[in-house]
């Protein structure tokens, strides 16, 4: 071994990213090397059932052999055009979006991330309005961009950072009905919502309140943006959680398991909205991509194929039935984004999880423990999970 190498491998791993990296993400001690299937490997050949999913992220676990064959072909034969240029797979992309897409969606915009969607959806409401005001929900996330964090709770009085936002927020306080009448007027550009709110603990809002929402909305001629950055793509148990209440957006917004592990996002919109938008209204270079486009048609093609819609809904049946054990008081959300509501606060719960190989995520909510793995998950992971949960 080269001088260099001892130098290197003597460096704690742990350190590594700290003595580079910003400081700003709060880190467990895990190192990942590698993962196949809800399995991560650790440098020191541990294997962790993964229930976080990369936040959300894997969809399809790690090394599907289909998603992986076509995103390789696609990096051999075009890596890379922009928007420049038309691409059949850009299109393919787009029609197989709309395919799955709630009724009434018909344009489709490709970004990067889950905020930039949500940046651009709620630029399209002010141009297409005129209005200046935006409502969002108590305890939603919708990202971390000025536009997106400023109707982000919380954010503004914690970590917003801008010295000004670029319009006018409130907040309807969640599951309220008299707020909905109340708020929702002809003075607002749009309301944007999670079905499932993610950050704050896997919180389902209730049907009464989104479609409440969804009346309000078409009468003031308010835009409702819907943001499924973590609860879109199957993990519902629906293509989109909206779509578990028949409700319509004027602009719904995906990211996170849509490119299966790739970087990529979408704004999907109606016809309507899609007239006020001339050439040089949005832009992206690396939007609509042709390695992103070729994840994103290989992960819906998957979620039909596998079967995956009524596998989450199998595994949520039965993380219901045999995970409200130990800490476990209540569970909440829906498919495979819950929140498993603890009797003690989640991060220690979370530890002694890890303890056990299996990681989780927590959330806003202190005593809530968040499950976002994979949508292959299978029976014998539960038991994994319901065994450990007993024996806290």
């Amino acid at each position: 071994m080269s001088n260099l190498s001892k130098k290197n491998s003597d460096i704690d791993f742990f350190k590594k990213e700290e003595k580079v990296m910003l400081g700003v993400y709060k880190q467990l001690s895990l190192s990942v090397i590698s993962a196949k299937g809800c399995e991560l490997i650790t440098n020191d050949n541990r294997k962790i059932l993964d229930l976080y999913g990369g936040h959300a992220v894997m969809p399809l676990g790690y090394g599907e052999v289909n998603f992986l064959d076509s995103v390789n072909t696609q990096m051999t034969k075009l890596l890379f055009q922009s928007n420049l240029l038309p691409l059949e797979i850009r299109a393919r992309a787009a029609e197989n979006l709309l395919a799955i897409a709630p009724d009434g969606l018909a344009k489709v915009f490709f970004v990067n991330s889950g905020s930039e969607a949500n940046e651009n959806a709620l630029k399209i409401a002010c141009l297409a309005t005129g209005r200046k005001k935006i409502l969002a929900v108590t305890h939603g996330f919708h990202g971390r961009t000025a536009a997106s964090a400023a109707v982000t709770w919380g954010a503004k009085n914690n970590w917003y950072g801008f010295p000004t936002m670029p319009f006018e927020v409130e907040f309807i306080p969640r599951d309220d009905l008299s707020a909905v009448k109340n708020m929702i007027n002809s003075k607002i550009a749009a309301v944007i919502i999670e079905p499932i709110q993610g950050v704050a603990g896997a919180y389902d809002l209730s049907s009464d309140f989104l479609r409440s929402i969804r009346q309000k909305c078409y009468e003031a001629s308010v835009v409702l943006i819907v943001d499924e950055v973590q609860s879109g793509m199957g993990r519902s148990g629906n293509y989109f959680a909206i779509q578990n209440y028949d409700i319509e957006p004027d602009i719904l917004t995906t990211a996170k398991s849509l490119g299966g592990g790739i970087p990529c996002a979408a704004l999907i919109t109606t016809d309507y909205l899609s007239n006020y938008l001339k050439v040089g209204d949005l832009g992206s270079t690396f939007g609509g991509g042709p390695l992103a486009c070729a994840a994103i048609n290989a992960v819906i093609e998957s979620l039909s194929k596998n079967k995956l819609l009524q596998n989450v809904k199998m595994m949520e049946k039965e993380i219901r039935g045999r995970c409200l054990v130990g800490p476990v008081k209540n569970i909440q959300g829906k498919g495979l984004l819950l929140g498993l509501v603890c009797n003690r606060p989640a991060t220690e719960i979370q530890t002694e999880l890890l303890h056990r190989d299996i990681l989780t995520g927590t959330s806003a909510d202190n005593n809530v423990l968040r499950l976002l793995p994979p949508l292959i998950l299978k029976s014998h992971h539960i038991d994994k999970l319901s065994d450990a949960l007993a024996s806290i």
